[in-house]
């Protein structure tokens, strides 16, 4: 449903007095052209500057492979200025150079790296791509210092001053929606209303409803006339949350509405003028569902006429501290980073984070309250802050961590499910993700 100036947990503040103008600096990026030389892919090309690149099977990912020997995530390949990092996912049939399997590697050459019935080259180019970077670690309601963070930062700066249309890519949890309004905030439009409509938190049927509005009698259960979220964010900014879940059938209405500047409500002839400048985000790969078909092309070229990528949390883990320090910080009485113990910081850094900032702000509240469960929800299996020794594994720590957070995954779901006797509209609310992402993690896991 719409609200207006939400902020989720993984918001990181949101700053409403004026801010030091930042001076951007440039890095310059080397490039290196990754190909598929081998299975069901070979002939593929990419190219890598500066920002990493998921593998896998996975539809989500920046290089999908059609191999069923590749896992769904796989590896992560990052370009650095002094060569390539190669990063495991927890695969299962492992990332290998010369025969070799690797986890976390940096290779400052030519390589080749085996996933399964795959073959991967990767080789510098010789040229390089320059990037800004904000020389500050906040923007608006963000936090970050990670060079990605610092980037990011810089787009947002020149972006935020004009009304091209954003669309805001990155997972779940990451802080898209304060990245919208971190963009409001910097705008002309700081002034008027910022809208936040969730396109997956509402049933098909009523999604045209809620963005175009509706008079009265228009259907079933209309009983008075409503004004849709366009009209709500007229003269400021419209966020639409998880666009890859709009029904395909409102996309050329949307386009329409977008093209026209023009919106008419169910069951009107009257069309009305708005002025309002918009900003989505997805955890879809856009561009792949343009491919297979489920978005329309021209939808996503317009939505696309400026796109940001938030990077992952466990791309940026040297934000860690300065993270659980702003949370800390935004507590009621305000706490500090000196609080957490050693031991904590430890369980900090061996994490995952599937759930990303949103997860690490729930994690720094339950330390608060029951530091022994930093990484638990209520009623899941516990995660103890020092294991005993007969109870830890002994398969390898990436294997061990990956177990964790599917065990974590699973359990969250099911809590989730019991709170809402089984009502999985609810249940999403809660977990604030999509009723589809949550139909898919209960497919996932075997939940019916």
């Amino acid at each position: 449903m719409p609200r207006a100036g939400a902020s989720e947990a993984c918001a990181q503040g949101a700053a409403a007095e004026t801010q030091a103008r930042a001076l951007p600096r440039v890095v310059h990026h080397s490039k290196f052209l990754l190909s598929v030389r081998q299975g069901p892919d070979a002939g593929q090309v990419r190219e890598l500057a500066g920002s990493p690149v998921r593998v896998g099977s996975a539809s989500d990912n920046d290089l999908v492979l059609a191999d069923d020997t590749v896992s769904r995530r796989h590896c992560a390949i990052e370009p650095l200025p002094v060569g390539v990092r190669v990063r495991d996912e927890g695969s299962t049939n492992g990332t290998f150079v010369d025969g070799v399997r690797i986890f976390d590697a940096l290779f400052t050459g030519p390589v080749e790296l085996r996933l399964g019935d795959s073959v991967l080259a990767i080789a510098p180019s010789g040229e390089s791509v320059a990037r800004e970077q904000l020389a500050t670690d906040r923007f608006f309601g963000l936090v970050g210092d990670a060079p990605a963070m610092r980037e990011l930062f810089a787009d947002l700066a020149r972006i935020a001053p004009t009304d091209v249309t954003v669309l805001i890519e990155g997972e779940t949890g990451t802080g898209k929606e304060v990245v919208a309004e971190s963009l409001h905030a910097a705008s002309r439009r700081a002034r008027g209303a910022f809208v936040v409509f969730d396109c997956g938190a509402v049933a098909p049927s009523l999604v045209e409803s809620e963005l175009f509005g509706h008079e009265r009698g228009a259907f079933t259960g209309a009983v008075a006339s409503r004004a849709g979220v366009f009209e709500q964010a007229d003269g400021g900014t419209l966020f639409l949350d998880e666009l890859g879940e709009l029904p395909k059938d409102l996309q050329p209405k949307l386009l329409r509405a977008l093209e026209r500047r023009e919106v008419r409500r169910l069951g009107s002839q009257r069309v009305l003028p708005v002025d309002v400048r918009l900003v989505a985000a997805t955890h879809r790969n856009l561009a792949a569902e343009v491919q297979r078909g489920n978005f329309r092309q021209d939808l996503y070229y317009r939505l696309a006429a400026a796109r940001v990528r938030v990077p992952p949390l466990r791309d940026r883990m040297q934000d860690l501290p300065l993270l659980v320090a702003h949370f800390l910080q935004r507590c009621k009485p305000a706490r500090s980073a000196q609080e957490v113990p050693p031991q904590v910081w430890e369980l900090l850094r061996a994490h995952r984070w599937p759930g990303n900032v949103r997860e690490l702000g729930h994690a720094v509240e339950r330390f608060l309250i029951t530091p022994e469960r930093v990484l638990s929800e209520p009623g899941a299996p516990s995660t103890p802050l020092e294991p005993a020794a007969d109870a830890l594994p002994s398969q390898p720590l990436r294997e061990a961590r990956r177990d964790a957070s599917e065990a974590f995954e699973r359990a969250y779901v099911a809590g989730v499910l019991r709170r809402t006797q089984g009502n999985v509209t609810r249940a999403a609310a809660i977990a604030e993700v999509s009723r589809q992402m949550l139909q898919k993690l209960m497919r996932k896991h075997g939940m019916s």
